[in-house]
């Protein structure tokens, strides 16, 4: 028994071989490749070729004009629309999000663990219940309506919120905040209270510790933040169609119409890989700011 007790410990033990560390990254990379890869390489085919819209016959080949299409000035200015929608709802996240992710890493015990649940609480129902609880709340006649009419801030109707892109941000804001929260959470809970100690003992005021020592130290969580929201805001589908009611367009919006409406799947393929380009170079460019600040985090 002590035999076989030894040989199980130098078993358990034994360093993993390089072919048992690509046997365990199998299964993962089969399934990039299969549900990532694969159909991105198909959208690749199809953004190249031609329909004919009588029999909704796609023919494969080399043309641009799908890609030379999106340059006229209604996809143009759905695809402006798409980014300042999510860049504004980005900053309103962070906005919001910084000081309660602070709130958060200050509090203690039982209390820090209440206002985690009710950062994730959300995440326990379905988006689309979500995004139609949001409907009713800034609709007409709804809680919001009632309560600033009730203060005297409003006198009329809400419905100015509904079918605008200021009711696409707010549902976009509520949705993804808590992917803005729980990173800046995890990098302001890294931070040493001996840091914010010292820094206090050499004079500096809470205002300068928190823009000199807890930002830069939260640069990480701060872009990861932005990528959550960002970068899944700009291509949002569910919350423009409810929310904006077909009225107010986002990218994602005319790509589905394009697929499903339209039946053009070279037109909608470029449409999409051109979104696919353009968030890809976004998000290495955070990437790479994540990268500088994480470096200056080590010194």
């Amino acid at each position: 028994m002590q035999r076989l007790s030894v040989w199980i410990t130098r078993v358990l033990h034994r360093p993993v071989s390089a072919l048992a560390e690509r046997g365990l990254l199998l299964p993962s990379v089969v399934s990039a490749g299969l549900f990532f890869l694969l159909p991105l390489g198909l959208l690749l085919l199809y953004s190249f070729g031609s329909v004919n819209l009588l029999n909704y016959q796609v023919y494969f080949g080399w043309t641009f004009s799908n890609y030379t299409g999106i340059l006229r000035s209604i996809y143009l200015g759905v695809m402006l629309r798409s980014l300042a929608l999510s860049l504004g709802a980005t900053l309103a996240c962070l906005l919001i999000g910084f000081p309660v992710a602070h709130t958060i890493a200050r509090a203690r015990g039982r209390r820090q663990v209440v206002l985690l649940v009710m950062i994730m609480i959300p995440f326990w129902t379905s988006f689309i219940v979500r995004t139609y609880g949001i409907y009713n709340v800034i609709s007409y006649k709804g809680p919001l309506d009632r309560l600033l009419n009730a203060l005297g801030l409003l006198h009329g109707q809400l419905q100015s919120l509904l079918f605008q892109p200021a009711g696409i941000a707010i549902g976009i804001v509520y949705s993804y905040l808590p992917l803005m929260v729980l990173p800046i959470y995890v990098a302001l809970e890294r931070i040493e209270p001996n840091v914010l100690a010292a820094a206090a003992d050499l004079g500096a005021r809470p205002r300068r510790v928190l823009w000199r020592v807890v930002v830069p130290l939260a640069a990480p969580g701060i872009v990861a933040g932005c990528m959550l929201v960002g970068i899944p805001a700009a291509g949002e589908y569910t919350i423009p169609a409810i929310l904006g009611g077909n009225k107010t367009l986002m990218y994602g919006n005319v790509v589905s119409d394009q697929f499903l409406a339209l039946g053009n799947y070279p037109f909608g393929s470029a449409i999409a890989m051109t979104l696919t380009g353009l968030l890809l170079g976004v998000l290495l460019w955070l990437r790479s700011r994540a990268a500088k600040a994480e470096a200056r985090t080590a010194r």
